[in-house]
């Protein structure tokens, strides 16, 4: 008895959850199509009835952590910060925490792929491109949001600081995840200090 298309296309899901978990935990190049299978409670045969190539899952795995990424915080903000001017502030809080560093599995898509998109297919960073695009925008609205300081005039564009301010926050966020186990310590320095300065910038506090 062949398998009805809803069936399949569970299956499907079931295969990029599985991929998708374990390429963050250990980087694309350190899982195999049997392991990932596996790991899905499928054989390795299966695989090519849903993809045509492991960089053809690998493309819609990066497709659906971008977007399931970007959907996860806008609903987090909306929960947590119903004043629209805290929400930036909420933002930086929580993407600069000792528990989002540790939330590799299900943590910000941008810092998780950020390491392997170089070396992925032209698919997958096009995938990646629309996912830190759709990330700046949702930190340019919070940007608009907030309350300006008088007294430090920002001549930027909400674009260029959004950028700015996303490249900051990643860039500490993948830091201090490099050096969480042998140095936690210098791993809780990076989140704090990179998080004072942001906030200092544009946050209240």
């Amino acid at each position: 008895m062949g398998v009805s298309k809803e069936q399949a296309a569970e299956n499907r899901r079931a295969i990029v959850a599985a991929a998708a978990k374990l390429f963050r935990e250990r980087g694309v190049d350190g899982v195999g199509v049997a392991e990932l299978m596996k790991a899905a409670g499928f054989t390795q045969g299966g695989f090519y009835n849903h993809f045509k190539s492991k960089e053809a899952l690998v493309a819609e795995v990066v497709a659906t952590e971008m977007s399931k990424g970007a959907t996860k915080m806008v609903r987090m903000l909306q929960r947590a910060a119903p004043k629209a001017e805290a929400r930036l502030e909420k933002e930086i809080n929580h993407y600069l925490s000792q528990g989002h560093r540790s939330d590799i599995e299900s943590g910000c898509p941008v810092a998780g792929f950020s390491g392997d998109t170089p070396r992925l297919s032209v698919e997958a960073r096009s995938q990646f491109a629309v996912g830190l695009d759709d990330l700046i925008s949702i930190l340019a609205g919070l940007i608009a949001e907030a309350p300006s300081n008088p007294e430090k005039p920002d001549r930027r564009t909400l674009r260029e600081q959004a950028i700015s301010l996303c490249s900051q926050m990643v860039g500490a966020l993948v830091l201090a995840r490099a050096v969480a186990e042998p140095t936690p310590a210098l791993a809780d320095e990076v989140l704090e200090s990179s998080r004072r300065n942001l906030l200092a910038h544009f946050g209240k506090s």
